[in-house]
């Protein structure tokens, strides 16, 4: 029977980052009232999908299509992709060089140059991409065209190589081609994004004078440059150089402006921006809601935060996680617990449940110390076979610890050493208990088997319950001790729990062992 807990405790802690759950189920008491943990809470597999083949009888007649042009489109088809998969391979080699290949080669058509060209891009190989691209263009002379010089600008204006740029595109105007539009845009925002405006502004009215009409997205690049650069006062000069030059702001421009000025925290202008669009009777992006969103929450405007949320909600536009917590933060912060509740069932009908949706359910009922509230969450999650994980055992803990309940406390303690492996937050949850008179002796030694305090110190319980419940002291003699060591002797080895559990009794005296 030992071995066999061992094992569990074992498979778990393997499968403990990436939170696959064993395919079995664990039997707890059937008693859910006082907070124990849910009977019968099942552990779900996951299913893999199924996968079905379509296999064409031999007898069956073919397509009245067919012919040999086809078939022989398809070998060739076939052919093309190994050729590329082959230069691709060779390419990655170590000490490779994409111009010796060339010349081996002979020649490249331009869907593999420009499969080498992202090759190279990805591997941040820039200059090999200016050197094979003047191979490959002065092979056949009739690819110093327009296209292939506004495409090579652009990946290089993208890159930040603004003198290999500047040298593309002169040599692009002594061939005597005109750059197009997207070859200024490229040079604009390129210059743009790397601060240098002067220069931006100087291709800007040159492509005026080339009788190139600058379009609303050559001063999008230029406003989100401004933006990054957080010049916001030349942002308002773009949009009147926008509207003199015949180029009024469209939809686009105005949710960019909303998103810029919400990233910089700039309310007022955002708000200006947004009343603007209603008049207009303009489109609001979900992304630009969702950075108004990000917004309110940021300032703690309830009202207004509610609002957008709400209208999230109702046009289905889906909320990161990070952002969950941080609506959930401001609830807690204003000691809103049973909008916890509300938040988590309204976003568990409108895009799914998740765990960090439970999470909020059930700290809902935890801060309203609501044994009823809690034991219906359980059960609710019973019926939906949600995998059990540290994050509700620690919120059922912390509601034991909050509530003084050693008994209790006691009981989850144990029935957790058969389901989920305890991270640094129970760990904690233990030694406060400890340090209030709880007998932590038989948890203890129970973990002592389990071998946990030899294994590397984990945090797997989500953010949001520390910021509800507090960090506790242990946690917080961690941090404490953990400071005063010196940065080389931070990550000289793993960190296991007795590591840190006996740095802390070493600055801060024992916690009842």
């Amino acid at each position: 029977m030992k071995s066999s807990k061992m094992e569990c405790v074992r498979t778990l802690n393997q499968h403990n980052h990436v939170k696959t759950p064993p395919a079995r189920r664990i039997f707890f008491s059937s008693t859910i009232n006082g907070l124990l943990f849910p009977p019968n809470f099942p552990i779900r597999p996951k299913r893999l999908p199924s996968l079905r083949l379509s296999v064409r009888s031999s007898s069956s007649p073919q397509p009245q299509g067919s012919s040999t042009e086809h078939t022989t489109l398809l070998v060739e088809t076939f052919h093309e992709h190994r050729r590329l998969k082959s230069l691709l391979k060779r390419l990655s080699k170590t000490g490779s060089c994409p111009l010796r290949l060339l010349r081996e080669d002979g020649d490249w058509s331009k869907e593999h140059f420009w499969a080498v060209v992202r090759f190279l891009r990805h591997a941040s190989r820039f200059e090999e991409i200016i050197q094979v691209f003047d191979l490959w263009k002065n092979i056949e002379k009739s690819r110093i065209n327009e296209l292939n010089y506004s495409k090579i600008i652009k990946v290089l204006g993208e890159e930040g190589l603004m003198e290999a740029a500047i040298l593309s595109f002169k040599e692009m105007k002594s061939y005597g081609l005109n750059p197009t539009l997207e070859v200024y845009n490229s040079m604009i925002h390129g210059f743009g994004q790397k601060g240098n405006f002067a220069d931006a502004l100087v291709y800007l009215h040159e492509m005026r004078e080339d009788n190139v009409a600058p379009e609303t997205d050559t001063y999008d690049g230029l406003i989100e440059a401004y933006a990054k650069h957080k010049m916001y006062d030349e942002i308002g000069m773009c949009l009147m150089k926008m509207k003199l030059n015949g180029c009024p702001p469209d939809q686009i421009t105005y949710n960019l402006l909303m998103r810029q000025f919400s990233k910089g925290g700039l309310l007022k202008r955002m708000e200006s921006v947004y009343h603007t669009m209603i008049s207009k009777r303009m489109h609001l992006q979900s992304s630009t809601l969702v950075a108004m969103l990000e917004t309110y929450v940021r300032f703690g405007i309830m009202d207004k935060m509610e609002k957008f949320y709400l209208r999230a909600l109702n046009t289905k536009t889906p909320l990161g996680d990070d952002l969950i917590r941080k609506l959930a933060e401001v609830y807690i912060g204003n000691y809103m617990f049973s909008r916890l509740e509300t938040l988590g069932v309204d976003l568990s009908t409108a895009f799914g449940e998740t765990d960090l949706l439970w999470c909020l359910r059930l700290l809902s009922h935890s801060f309203l110390l609501s044994r009823q509230g809690m034991d219906s969450i359980l059960q609710e999650m019973e019926r939906e076979n949600v995998p059990w994980n540290v994050t509700f055992a620690n919120i059922i803990l912390l509601t034991h610890l909050k509530m003084k309940d050693f008994t209790h406390l006691r009981i989850s303690l144990s029935q957790l050493t058969h389901s989920v492996e305890p991270d640094i937050v129970t760990v904690g949850i233990l030694f406060d208990a400890i340090d209030m008179g709880f007998d932590g002796t038989g948890t203890l030694e129970a973990w002592q088997r389990m071998e946990l305090f030899y294994k590397a110190v984990e945090m797997n319980t989500d953010p949001v319950v520390i910021t509800a419940f507090g960090k506790g002291n242990f946690l917080q003699n961690c941090e404490l001790a953990f400071s005063t060591l010196e940065p080389e002797e931070r990550v000289k080895k793993i960190w296991t729990y007795n590591n840190l559990i006996n740095l802390v009794l070493k600055h801060k005296g024992s916690y009842g062992q």
